[in-house]
């Protein structure tokens, strides 16, 4: 079985890949620049005894998601599971963003799963089975102040999640969203001591979301055989 997962060089896309490295999946995966952390999580996933295919993409470009499914199916064959997990954020007010910043975004978190999902799509109608999971957020749900584009791409995640859900459903495939809420990863660490106290108190466990404990959850959707069209959140009872 393989799978593919965006932004696999860190955070909650590594995570996922030693999950499914560790049930015996074969790993294709990506990352726009961080050679650094594809080569660890390459040099991590095969530590499982498992074939990989991990490299550099820019999930925006369309021309280069050709060229890495391309090269990956022909290296390890077909792809049973879509993981599509990269995404970028911007902390700003609204009007104090260009078109350029809301491009970027768009493009990174939300175009990248429909390219990402259109050319994966085909290797799982050969099979009439298929899982493809997205992962969002709970701004995607409620959105957030100072975060328009983000939670506007990511709530675009979650209702392509579920019209995509009612298309492929009569061929087996399946198609989830988890949201996550605050999870211990890079594009957190710039909050101060203080910030995150105030979070935390908003949280009814009290903490951080695991990166594990979302690649844990990611596992048991990806092996259900009845779930589909569903946004999915873990947050700890945040919102």
């Amino acid at each position: 079985m393989n799978i593919l997962i965006t932004g696999i060089s860190r955070g909650i896309g590594k995570a996922i890949a030693l999950e499914f490295a560790k049930n015996k999946y074969n790993i294709i995966g990506c990352a726009k620049s961080d050679f650094n952390g594809l080569s660890d999580t390459k040099n991590l996933v095969t530590s499982y005894g498992v074939d990989s295919y991990i490299e550099l993409c820019d999930i925006s470009n369309e021309e280069e998601i050709k060229k890495f499914i391309y090269e990956s199916t022909n290296k390890l064959g077909g792809i049973d599971i879509l993981i599509n997990n990269a995404g970028i954020s911007y902390i700003g007010l609204l009007q104090d963003m260009g078109i350029l910043e809301w491009n970027n975004i768009i493009n990174t978190n939300l175009t990248s799963a429909f390219l990402m999902s259109k050319y994966v799509i085909p290797y799982m109608l050969k099979k009439q089975n298929g899982h493809i999971i997205n992962i969002s957020s709970v701004w995607g749900n409620i959105g957030a102040s100072m975060e328009v584009a983000y939670s506007a791409s990511k709530g675009g995640l979650n209702t392509f999640t579920k019209a995509l859900a009612k298309e492929l459903a009569p061929s087996n495939i399946l198609v989830n969203t988890i949201s996550p809420g605050f999870i211990d990863t890079e594009m957190n660490k710039n909050f101060e001591k203080e910030e995150l106290e105030a979070i935390f108190e908003e949280i009814p466990l009290g903490r951080a979301g695991k990166t594990s404990e979302v690649a844990d959850l990611v596992y048991k959707i990806a092996t259900s055989k009845y779930l589909t069209g569903q946004i999915i959140t873990i947050d700890g009872g945040w919102t």
